[in-house]
């Protein structure tokens, strides 16, 4: 890792596990950075910032719940008064599906929506006041393969990872000029617990893993490649195994895509 988020204050959604957890080892091992933990999971969260020895003065937990977005504005507050800015935010947190988009209930697609696209776009921008009048700032978002291309039984989940791309595309463009910095971070495959705690279409959760996820590249590994893009400031970064090629051929081979999509082995 750069020196890049080094005297930074940093802070992660969806801290309490998986992809989350291994940016705040991450962060706590290799830079002398602030981080604020946010997840659904207090408890989690404080064992996270212990296991990993961060000191009391380098972190602070504050629990939030994208669902709920309209509280926003008063958790970036909070935050605020903690450490006194936010350099960098990583929405990270999210939920994903398997299931078939015609056996989906509609409020599951409706939750599905609320959480990974309209409580990041909420809590970014409630950030965004703060890092204008700081005159900088970094806003790093977690989509997915997903956000570039569909797949079965992941209907409304790539759809909200595609509602992503758009608005965080035109935020960076509307940034330019207040020298804050946007970048997509794209994932495939992570040894994570996506799939168990991913939706089915009723809204129970699936509660097994997948194997291509179990398969997957590992979270600390990942986490090292994400905040290498990150403090590159690269705009977007499609970061997994072979599953990457996928945003090649969607962009020069498109209807081979879709035929090797549709025969995928997806759970």
């Amino acid at each position: 890792m750069n020196s890049y988020f080094n005297n930074k204050v940093v802070w992660i959604t969806g801290a309490s596990s998986g992809i989350g957890e291994a940016l705040v080892n991450e962060l706590a091992v290799r830079s002398n950075a602030k981080i604020i933990l946010s997840s659904r999971h207090k408890d989690q969260l404080n064992m996270v910032a212990q296991k990993v020895g961060l000191d009391a003065d380098r972190f602070t937990v504050i629990p939030l719940d994208l669902e709920d977005y309209k509280k926003m504005p008063d958790i970036v507050a909070e935050a605020i008064e903690k450490f006194g800015k936010i350099d960098i935010l990583i929405n990270n947190a999210g939920l994903s599906q398997r299931s078939l988009a015609i056996e989906t209930d509609i409020e599951v697609d409706k939750r599905l929506m609320d959480i990974d696209f309209i409580g990041t776009v909420a809590l970014t921008k409630s950030v965004l006041p703060y890092m204008i009048r700081n005159g900088c700032g970094h806003i790093a978002v977690v989509s997915s393969l997903m956000g570039i291309f569909g797949a079965p039984m992941r209907s409304s989940y790539a759809a909200a990872k595609h509602a992503l791309h758009g608005f965080f595309d035109s935020l960076r463009a509307e940034l330019y000029t207040k020298k804050i910095t946007v970048t997509i971070i794209c994932p495939g495959f992570v040894q994570t617990n996506i799939s168990i705690n991913a939706v089915t279409g009723n809204g129970s959760l699936q509660g097994t893993m997948d194997d291509a996820t179990m398969k997957g590249m590992p979270a600390d590994v990942f986490a090292k490649k994400m905040l290498s893009a990150i403090g590159k400031k690269k705009n977007q970064a499609s970061i997994g195994g072979q599953e990457v090629l996928g945003t090649y051929l969607q962009r020069f081979f498109p209807n081979l895509l879709a035929k090797i999509v549709r025969k995928a082995k997806v759970v």
